[in-house]
């Protein structure tokens, strides 16, 4: 399919030669509202079968390695002790004496401090990001219990319906069911998002709903271009639009991407810069209606409505996050004896300074972060996965050979993310020769995804990982995706141009999976001969 369902001529061609109201009001449909594609049965069946395929990937042998693994050591716990208590608490042990880690593998839950009975808060655990992604994964240990495979399932099903949304939410930027299904396929693959999704890490969780906020974006852009045209076609004045109305997909894209800075604070950028692109869509669609001042009307018609959904909204979903911490005792700083003692009305005002307190603390413990650690790495080397992180290695026998290596490295498929590298140099010149909406969308939530770590990386020489990275993946591979629809074309292109073009897709598909089947002996764990482990080391520094 074509990366647009365009006419033999051009939306644009046919509403400058044509001449009556009618054709007129056709080309601004047109122009506003591409067709999507007709089957709508496929529309979902094809998302949901590569769906399918991504979840039995992650869900398959889900509970191995059964070990601890990297920053589990933090989140399953931290996780556990939110659902027994409402806040984080202090464990048993040290980095270099992980009793609790040791018990939890034995089937033992005891693995938190002993609190006397005052002061209770003496015991609790002081955490450097809020707590959403933890009660996520708290969901999984309560209804799986607190095992490798309790704690790592919510990231195994946020990662699965991923895809699921990037499938749907590429279908209906390109208006093609096939390009869709190669997005989730794509991502599906992406070695990064399939290791991020078998541990209980919060890098996943913020890349769901970041990219679930822009895919309500994307739905809402549709129907708010709708009712435009719709009103248009009314025959209305052109000088004011259409009433703001409710925008439902909106509200929800506010929820989605409060929920994203409720897991890691880093889901502010994509928060503002969405909040902003959602506002110049608007504007855009006003304007090819011809409502005169388009910005001017967005402004003062839209703006309310967007600061509500996309600024109030997201701040009390992030507070409200943090409800286990204002209704215990136990909570870091939370100074529950004061603030209970005078009244419900000095309990809010303490509580919130309280809280306040806490999120200024960490926000200067992150950017006091600059420890050194053996696998971290600067931004600028990321998308060249220069040094990916070894979640997990041990050299143990019963592989059949002298010499055995079981390993989960977190790093990216190579050919996705050297092949987005060229993807997103082609968005550049699509948006520069064309101001083509979707190649802008990409380009924005890759670099607010990307750029700010340079900051933090030259000013504060902060710690970072190559897994930092992983809210740009679906936005990688959407740029791939668009400039495979620009190489299949048109419908109006030669068949024989269709045809290398299909091959040339349907190949780099092919490919993607070959490179991930080849490294998937240590994406998963599997106990394997020295030498096979060594052999997919593309670079020194991956050891």
């Amino acid at each position: 399919m074509a990366l647009r369902d365009s006419p033999s001529l051009s939306p644009e061609q046919q509403l400058h030669d044509s001449g009556d109201t009618g054709a007129r009001d056709l080309g601004v449909r047109a122009r506003l509202l591409p067709a999507m594609p007709g089957n709508v049965l496929w529309g979902w069946l094809g998302p949901l079968v590569v769906t399918a395929f991504g979840a039995y990937l992650r869900f398959f042998r889900l509970g191995e390695p059964k070990a601890v693994v990297f920053d589990e050591t933090f989140y399953a716990k931290d996780a556990y002790s939110l659902i027994r208590f409402g806040v984080e608490q202090s464990t048993l042990g040290t980095v270099d004496d992980p009793i609790a880690d040791t018990r939890l593998l034995a089937g033992n839950t005891d693995v938190f401090v002993h609190c006397p009975p005052q002061p209770l808060s003496d015991c609790a655990a002081y955490v450097a990001h809020p707590p959403l992604g933890k009660w996520m994964i708290g969901l999984g240990e309560l209804v799986f219990g607190m095992t490798p495979f309790g704690w790592r399932v919510m990231a195994a099903l946020v990662g699965s319906l991923s895809l699921l949304i990037m499938a749907r939410t590429a279908r209906r930027m390109t208006r093609s069911t096939l390009l869709g299904c190669l997005a989730g396929f794509l991502l599906a693959l992406d070695a990064l998002e399939f290791t991020s999704s078998r541990f209980a890490l919060l890098d996943v969780f913020l890349m769901f709903w970041v990219l679930a906020g822009f895919a309500c974006l994307v739905v809402d852009r549709d129907r708010y271009r709708e009712r435009i045209t719709d009103w248009y076609e009314s025959g209305r004045s052109p000088a004011t639009g259409p009433p703001p109305g409710v925008r439902w997909w909106r509200l929800g894209a506010g929820l989605c991407l409060g929920a994203a800075c409720a897991v890691k604070w880093s889901g502010v950028f994509f928060l503002i810069a969405f909040a902003i692109l959602s506002l110049v869509w608007d504007a855009g669609a006003r304007k090819t209606a011809g409502i005169r001042r388009p910005y001017a009307g967005t402004s003062t018609r839209g703006l309310p409505g967007a600061a509500v959904m996309l600024g109030v909204l997201p701040g009390l979903v992030y507070l409200l996050s943090w409800t286990g911490w204002f209704a215990s005792s136990r909570g870091y700083g939370r100074n529950w004896d004061q603030a209970t003692s005078a009244g419900p009305a000095y309990f809010v005002v303490d509580s919130l300074r309280s809280w306040w307190n806490y999120q200024t603390s960490v926000l200067g413990f992150h950017t006091g972060l600059t420890a050194h650690h053996p696998y971290m790495s600067e931004p600028w080397s990321w998308p060249l996965l220069l040094r990916p992180v070894p979640y997990f290695y041990e050299s143990a026998p019963g592989c059949g050979s002298a010499n055995c290596a079981q390993a989960v490295l977190g790093t990216g498929t190579p050919l996705i993310w050297y092949g987005a590298i060229a993807a997103l140099l082609v968005m550049i010149g699509w948006y520069v020769t064309s101001r083509d909406w979707r190649a802008g969308a990409v380009l924005l939530a890759y670099a607010v995804g990307w750029l700010p770590w340079f900051y933090y990386a030259v000013s504060d020489r902060r710690t970072m990982f190559l897994f930092y990275a992983l809210p740009m993946v679906p936005f990688m591979v959407l740029a791939i995706v668009l400039a495979t629809g620009l190489v299949l074309g048109t419908r109006t292109v030669s068949p024989l141009r269709r045809t290398l073009g299909a091959a040339a897709v349907g190949a780099f598909a092919l490919l993607v999976l070959v490179d991930f089947w080849w490294l998937a002996p240590v994406l998963t764990g599997e106990n394997v001969p020295y030498d096979l482990w060594h052999a997919r080391m593309l670079f020194s520094s991956w050891i």
